[in-house]
């Protein structure tokens, strides 16, 4: 199901399927949130200064997304990079990990983002990331 948002940035009207989007950034010290178009790479930033009603829209359509889907486990939140990302894993095409299993990379879509997450260091996330990758793929990394 579609969830449509309009919006103007940077002088220009979008028209932008949120469903469509894999991954979100936020900020929390500047409150400012990041997407990627999808098949673009092209960012958009919003804050709630610059764009309060499509930072409000986005903000919903990722409380409820995030709530929607906690229990099939695609989209989680995780701190990288000093952000907030939700992802949805769904989206991810690969997963990298060290042979020694001290690490796991992957990019986010649209964006030449690469998240890596150490075990010691995101262990939370790592484990995480680690459940999905078994439950989803039925494979596991060392």
């Amino acid at each position: 199901m579609a969830y449509w948002s309009k919006f103007i940035y940077e002088k220009n009207t979008y028209i932008i399927d949120l469903d469509t989007i894999s991954a979100f950034s936020s900020e929390l010290d500047n409150k400012r949130i990041t997407f990627w178009l999808p098949n673009s790479s092209q960012p958009i930033i919003l804050h709630p200064q610059g764009n309060h009603e499509a930072y409000k829209q986005v903000l919903d359509y990722l409380k409820k997304t995030i709530d929607r889907n906690s229990t099939r486990g695609s989209w989680i939140k995780i701190n990288f990079d000093r952000k907030e990302f939700a992802i949805d894993l769904s989206r991810i095409s690969s997963f990298v990990c060290e042979q020694n299993g001290r690490l796991i990379s992957f990019f986010l879509p649209d964006s030449a983002t690469n998240i890596i997450l150490m075990r010691e260091g995101n262990s939370d996330d790592y484990q995480k990331i680690q459940e999905y990758i078994k439950n989803t793929t039925g494979q596991s990394l060392p």
